[in-house]
């Protein structure tokens, strides 16, 4: 592997793991509402937050680049007030890449709470805990193997994640050169020995990320 490879993979590992820590406080919460919660357009609120595991990436992709363009709202509201650009930036890439695993972390973090026994909860409300302390002291703790299992899954999926990041953040080395892109990048160009290297690289993260999550699902301990 050459040095322009290891860099790649550094800058695929590096905004993964990022967009799984933007990802997951979201997560976290709106899993943890629908596990646990009653409330009026819950049931949209959920379709809305699983659509990005339905549609097709690149329509993800184009209304993130919609949104998040010089010209769309959010983006041009972002440039405006603090100067800041998202598209076919490392910060594009991030958003994608999270925006893609948020509804596959809701699906894991909500299998996960509704795993932790409800008597438990309540012992713990009997005794005086708020609402929020029996949260981080008992369901928590105790989802957190399929927390940490959804998590890797996550991993994973952004690792892999093509369309909606080619989208917004489009092919540039040593910026948004991701793995999934480097290997459509490396077909292109006719160099399949790398892109068959590249494809050995992400088989192998794929298979331990499912190998340990399997390990870790709640539904399997038990």
């Amino acid at each position: 592997m050459t040095a322009a490879d290891y860099q790649m993979l550094v800058l695929t590992f590096g905004l993964s793991a990022l967009a799984i820590v933007v990802a997951l406080p979201f997560a976290i919460w709106l899993a943890w509402q629908l596990a646990r919660k009653s409330w009026p357009g819950k049931t949209l609120v959920e379709t809305i937050a699983m659509m990005p595991l339905v549609m097709p990436p690149v329509a993800t992709g184009l209304i993130l680049l919609k949104l998040f363009g010089a010209n769309g709202p959010v983006g041009g509201w972002l440039s405006d007030t603090f100067g800041m650009q998202i598209i076919f930036t490392w910060k594009a890439v991030v958003l994608a890449l999270a925006v893609m695993v948020f509804p596959l972390l809701i699906r894991s973090l909500r299998t996960a709470f509704e795993d932790v026994p409800e008597h438990l909860e309540a012992a713990g409300k009997s005794l005086g805990s708020s609402e929020w302390r029996t949260f981080w002291k008992i369901s928590l703790p105790l989802a957190k193997r399929g927390m940490i299992a959804g998590v890797l899954l996550s991993f994973a999926r952004a690792m892999g994640e093509f369309g909606a990041t080619i989208m917004v953040a489009g092919f540039i080395p040593g910026l948004t050169e991701t793995l999934s892109l480097s290997i459509y990048q490396s077909v292109q160009i006719g160099d399949d020995a790398r892109a068959l290297k590249l494809v050995g690289i992400s088989a192998i993260i794929a298979f331990l990320a499912i190998f340990v999550s399997a390990k870790l699902s709640p539904r399997r301990r038990r």
